[in-house]
């Protein structure tokens, strides 16, 4: 007996004694089956980041991020990239240009128009092609309605790339978990019947330390989401966009851009971030000082590197610090060095760095010298373990 008819003998044992509607069931239910053999489509990824492959069709990717952390500046990019064949780290994939979808929830229709014109036509350097982009600003429509206008509006321009800013805004309560996972189903149905890749753009909770999707729906999000992204600004011009999550290809690192005076956004160097950031502590220390000695305190030390007190001063393990921030051999800048070890060991206050340089300089760990210019700089000796690392044995 061949295989079709053992085959047609299961299918009618299976469906004896069934109503029409179990057997209408059990008709779908087959049309699901997966097998080893079974021929499926091949993910269509729209982009590559660092030259891995993201941002499949047919799913969603939630972007994520603290308030005016970034996340419409990276949807802007991400929509630019769509006209582009490259943009900063990341490349378009298909050769054809891509039809995009933003679907406005959150800002004014003059907000929207504003990055349309003054961000996305600069960042693609030429007029958009009005037939390849349709924009829509619904914040001032009920949210029972807003679900249904976007899924009437995908299925009806079946665009390549969808931006949902934000997903929040599609329900009343985003605490209601019935509610919550029915707009997510939807979603996912909606980006799988058009072949489209849908981001879905939410904050963050609000407290500093918890980076969780906000609400339940925040929760049903990231739990269906192919790809999960993060959005951190670390100065009003320097952001980060990292990957948290993804069910395929792990990208590791994180792209790091700035935006000049136009608008536009360029790649900034690891060392333009650190000094970013460690200005904003220094910002934010400032700040907890003026509000007057016991209001709050400055941020904790590194415990990596504290050994403990003396005299009611902390004392640090100075061969692991500068060793950590300085590579041997090399010379350091002032403010460069300043910066390094203020961001690793949490150093803010400026007299509590010249006295650990002192250190670092009576105990030989640390030189000081001067650059041909003249300006002093700071270099870590090599010492002769790491000249018999780089020697090769005979």
């Amino acid at each position: 007996m061949n295989d079709g008819a053992c085959l047609l003998i299961k299918k009618e044992i299976c469906y004896a004694g069934i109503t029409p509607e179990q057997e209408n069931l059990l008709e779908r239910l087959e049309s699901r089956r997966i097998t080893a053999d079974k021929e499926l489509p091949q993910m269509d990824f729209l982009f590559r980041l660092f030259h891995k492959p993201c941002f499949p069709r047919g799913e969603l990717v939630a972007l994520s991020g603290k308030a005016k952390s970034g996340k419409t500046f990276v949807s802007s990019i991400l929509m630019a990239l769509c006209f582009r064949s490259q943009l900063l780290s990341l490349e378009r994939i298909e050769p054809r240009r891509l039809h995009v979808l933003w679907y406005d929830t959150e800002q004014s229709e003059e907000s929207t128009q504003d990055i349309l014109k003054n961000r996305i036509v600069p960042m693609v350097g030429c007029s958009v092609p009005e037939e390849l982009i349709d924009i829509f600003n619904v914040r001032g429509e009920l949210y029972g309605d807003r679900l249904p206008m976007l899924e009437m509006a995908v299925r009806q321009y079946r665009p390549d790339f969808v931006v949902v800013d934000g997903v929040r805004d599609l329900v009343a309560d985003i605490n209601d978990g019935v509610t919550a996972q029915d707009t997510i189903e939807r979603l996912m149905r909606l980006a799988s019947d058009v072949r489209c890749c849908m981001v879905c753009v939410l904050h963050q909770n609000k407290s500093v330390e918890d980076r969780n999707l906000r609400g339940w729906i925040g929760t049903e999000l990231k739990n269906k989401a192919f790809e999960v992204y993060e959005c951190c600004k670390s100065s009003e011009r320097i952001f980060s966009w990292s990957q948290t999550d993804t069910r395929k290809y792990d990208i590791d690192q994180a792209l790091q851009f700035a935006v000049n005076e136009e608008g536009i956004p360029y790649l900034c160097t690891h060392e333009q971030l650190l000094e970013a950031q460690y200005n904003a502590q220094l910002k934010a220390a400032a700040a907890i000082q003026r509000q007057g000695r016991g209001a709050c305190k400055l941020p904790d030390f590194n415990p990596k590197y504290v050994e403990g007190k003396q005299n009611h001063k902390t004392v640090f393990n100075l061969k692991l610090l500068f060793g950590d921030c300085m590579v041997a051999g090399r010379q350091y800048r002032e403010e460069e060095l300043k910066q390094s070890v203020g961001m690793a060991a949490n150093i803010l206050k400026g007299k509590v760095y010249d006295e650990q340089v002192a250190k670092a300089l009576a105990a030989g760990i640390i030189m000081k010298s001067h650059d041909p210019f003249g300006k002093v700089c700071y270099l870590r000796p090599v010492v002769q373990t790491e000249l018999d690392f780089n020697v090769p044995s005979l």
